[in-house]
């Protein structure tokens, strides 16, 4: 865990177009795991004073 913490950041050497992919593709990949983790999130934080009154 500690050397995937440690290489975040780091630029990797990429030497063909498919390597050029898979990294973009990787990327990708985390940036919209961390927006469906995060929009539900915020989007519950917002409309927390709607969930807490009653309906009247």
């Amino acid at each position: 865990m500690q050397d995937l913490l440690g290489s975040i950041g780091h630029i990797k050497a990429v030497y063909t177009l498919v390597d050029f992919y898979q990294y973009i593709k990787a990327v990708e990949y985390l940036i919209c795991v961390a927006f469906f983790v995060s929009f539900p999130a915020f989007y519950m934080y917002l409309n927390k004073d709607r969930r807490e009154k009653p309906a009247n």
